[in-house]
């Protein structure tokens, strides 16, 4: 039976259309392509660019560089180059069992909507680099002269377009093909930069007579810390903070470790924490988490209806515990620090103009490590609240380090190659593109700083819950980027 139905979701999955697009993409999701892990993906490109007849370089960091002569006829258009990353962000859930280093992403299709099993797709950005492939294969399409720029670690610091040299691409025009609503026409981004922390705290033995548990927030959309950032969603640091805010006094929790999260681009979706406590108090200290949970349900309402909280026993524990004065530092920081929008664009409507995203906490031994992002489309505000969560971070006895950061895209809403795909889709679909900036982070901005003169664009189809295992693409949204995208290439 399991080998039957195997066959029935790979026969399934090869009737998508366009063919070509989704050959690519199929074949990409076989390769194991976390960030920092997508040397093996990246080659594989390379490859596929080769076999086709491209011209194909690497450069220092490992990017891929692939150019392609115009159709006949079009030799004279301007370059124009197509942008995506290969990597993807790696979240599954906790009973998924799912090696990214090794495994293939499971594919499943569920009508118009095609997912992963338990895992993220990686249609984030594997959908643009699969739509690039199938360019560079076509021998229809009318196109001018073709660069295509297939960039690495997108997700985890947008170091390969930190690392792309000046000078290596010639084109006109750039399409970036990272964006995740069918319709938009992106032509502006937040910068956004990272600001660690970590902390040592005292450990004593746990008091005799106490047992080890654990506590769990899960359930939650989680989701990108810049996309969904004002959506509503919990965080589950900030839930499983103001659990134990409430109750470890009242119970005497001996706090072991904190741990939740693991993308600092990414809402946490799932938290836990290790302490020892009285066991014959157990069931009343499950009672008590339980009416908390339903607090935070009715608080978070239709935002983020499934949270949950489990307790149970944690066999495996060390006997250390913090001691009362740091574990309660520890914890009232993670309650209090910065999360979520700070302030709206006064100029655009409806656009987060500067947010902090509370996003992973780890114990290991006697350091607590936490990590959070911020972003703003001002580069000043930008700096103000990585500033403040700095300041939050030394008030609780922690050492703050940051990242280099990276730079906003500046909209230019009258650049000519706004106008040419905006009539483009209109010609295509009989109605203009919604035309936006957005607040999460794309390569544009560290692209555009290294080539002022270069017109750039961001476009794709419609996807939900990137960066979670709930991750999905649209299938006829993908035709459609699929139909703008070849009449693009067409015009410009």
């Amino acid at each position: 039976m399991e080998n039957v139905m195997e066959s029935k979701v790979q026969t399934d999955l090869g009737t998508l259309e366009p063919a070509g697009l989704w050959k690519y993409f199929l074949a990409l999701s076989k390769i194991p392509r976390g960030s920092k892990n997508e040397a093996a993906a990246a080659q594989w490109v390379a490859d596929q660019a080769k076999a086709l007849g491209c011209t194909v370089t690497r450069d220092a960091v490992g990017n891929v560089i692939i150019s392609k002569k115009a159709a006949p006829g079009r030799e004279g258009a301007p370059m124009t180059a197509l942008q995506a990353h290969v990597d993807m962000v790696c979240e599954k859930n906790e009973a998924t069992r799912h090696d990214f280093l090794t495994d293939p992403i499971a594919l499943r299709r569920d009508g118009d909507r095609l997912l992963a099993t338990g895992t993220t797709l990686g249609a984030d950005n594997g959908i643009g680099v699969a739509a690039a492939l199938a360019v560079l294969e076509s021998t229809t399409i009318k196109h001018g002269p073709l660069e295509v720029l297939v960039t690495i670690d997108e997700e985890t610091g947008l170091t390969g377009a930190g690392g792309l040299a000046e000078g290596v691409l010639k084109s006109k025009y750039l399409l970036n093909l990272d964006s995740e609503e069918e319709g938009d026409l992106t032509i502006g981004c937040a910068g956004g930069v990272d600001t660690m922390a970590n902390r040592k705290v005292a450990l004593r033995p746990a008091t005799a007579g106490k047992s080890p548990f654990r506590l769990k927030v899960l359930g939650l959309k989680g989701g990108h810390s810049g996309v969904e950032i004002h959506q509503g969603r919990g965080n589950a640091l900030r839930i499983l903070a103001g659990v134990l805010w409430s109750l470890a006094p009242r119970f005497g929790l001996e706090l072991v470790s904190l741990a939740g999260g693991n993308k600092r681009n990414a809402i946490p979706r799932e938290a836990s924490a290790v302490f020892f406590m009285d066991g014959a108090r157990l069931a009343e200290f499950q009672a008590a988490v339980q009416g908390m949970a339903q607090d935070y349900r009715s608080s978070l309402g239709a935002f983020d209806p499934g949270l949950a909280m489990e307790v149970g026993p944690k066999a495996d524990a060390p006997a250390q515990v913090m001691e009362d004065r740091d574990a309660r530092a520890v914890v009232n920081f993670l309650y209090t620090v910065a999360h979520g929008v700070e302030t709206n664009s006064p100029d655009i409507e409806g656009l987060v103009q500067t947010s902090t995203n509370l996003a992973i906490i780890s114990t290991t031994g006697d350091t607590i490590e936490v990590s959070t992002s911020q972003r703003s489309s001002i580069a000043s505000a930008k700096m103000d609240m990585a500033y403040r969560v700095a300041a939050s971070c030394e008030l609780a006895g922690f050492s703050v380090k940051r990242g280099d950061g990276y730079p906003g895209w500046k909209p230019d809403p009258k650049a000519s190659l706004v106008k040419v795909v905006n009539a483009v889709h209109e010609r295509t679909f009989g109605k203009p593109m919604a035309i936006k900036a957005i607040h999460a982070g794309l390569e544009c901005g560290l692209i555009g700083e290294k080539y002022p003169g270069m017109q750039m664009v961001s476009f794709g189809p419609s996807m939900w819950d990137v960066h979670t295992p709930d991750e999905n693409v649209s299938i006829s949204s993908v035709g459609n980027f699929w139909k703008l995208l070849v009449a693009v290439l067409e015009t410009v």
